[in-house]
């Protein structure tokens, strides 16, 4: 779980690194290959999303709270 800015920070440029990385693999192996390597990257990708959204959330929280 994303606990600080610094956290955050960082998964928002491994989020970018995994996106660059299977835009790659898109373009160099046609459909139906390396489906599982592109899986487990779409399944990296929807983690740090959901990681990043909580944060985000709760950081919402706390400024309302204010």
């Amino acid at each position: 779980m994303i606990a600080t800015e610094t956290e955050y920070e960082q998964a928002q440029d491994e989020l970018r690194s995994l996106e660059e990385r299977l835009n790659k693999l898109q373009q160099s192996n046609p459909v139906g290959s390396n489906g599982f390597t592109k899986a487990g990257i779409r399944k990296m990708i929807a983690r740090l999303h959901e990681e990043l959204a909580v944060f985000e959330g709760s950081e919402e929280a706390r400024k309302s709270e204010s």
